[in-house]
């Protein structure tokens, strides 16, 4: 069994900055058009498409007006949870959300990834769970090699990894995922690099500029 999990709790920092620079409206970024629809709702069809058997998805600031946007997903399909206190960075959300689920893998995203595939999502599925050890595989989407990785350097979200062993690395940390791979990838697991389908798969939406991007790209 496996289940997803989507952050959807940031502060929206950087792109607020942007969009007051640019004298545009100030909105979220899981909240702007993307595809007829928003950049949440997009990743969150992509993920339901996909070979996992539940989903949940994490809020935080913002809770409110995002929750506008995704209350429309079935209960069956979807569970929605809000950090206590809101106030708490990326690694912690992504915790709230394991200790909600049972299932043995988890597949962990960000709710501003509507550019990765179900596609992309099954190949980082597939492989770990067809790799010889689940249990201390990580299968991430790659940011420069592929394949068999050599370092965890530079590496987040999206990946798939046992639920258990990430939440026993995850506790007592309160900050970015980064460290808290680099150390797993030190503790002997397995990384694996999966490449994209294609270049957009790679962009980070923090911006308004990347997300003018992604329209022009698209």
């Amino acid at each position: 069994m496996i289940s997803a999990i989507i952050t959807a709790a940031g502060k929206n920092s950087r792109m607020i900055e942007s969009q007051i620079n640019k004298n545009i409206k100030v909105k979220n970024k899981l909240t702007l058009p993307f595809k007829n629809k928003s950049i949440i709702e997009t990743t969150i069809d992509n993920v339901l498409l996909s070979n996992v058997d539940s989903c949940i998805i994490v809020l935080g600031h913002f809770a409110s007006e995002i929750n506008k946007y995704i209350s429309n997903f079935s209960n069956d399909d979807v569970k929605i949870i809000k950090n206590n206190p809101v106030d708490v960075e990326l690694s912690t959300s992504l915790l709230n959300g394991l200790l909600n689920i049972d299932s043995e893998l988890v597949l962990c995203l960000s709710g501003d990834q509507p550019t990765v595939s179900t596609e992309t999502f099954n190949k980082l599925i597939n492989c770990s769970i067809n790799s010889k050890n689940p249990l201390k595989t990580i299968s991430i989407l790659r940011r420069k090699e592929y394949g068999k990785l050599n370092s965890a350097k530079g590496l987040g979200m999206p990946f798939v990894a046992d639920r258990k062993n990430l939440i026993k690395n995850i506790k007592g940390h309160n900050g970015n995922l980064n460290p808290i791979l680099r150390k797993m990838f030190n503790d002997n697991y397995t990384f694996y690099g999966i490449k994209e389908k294609n270049e957009i798969e790679l962009l980070n939406i923090n911006t308004y500029e990347d997300y003018e991007y992604l329209l022009n790209n698209i």
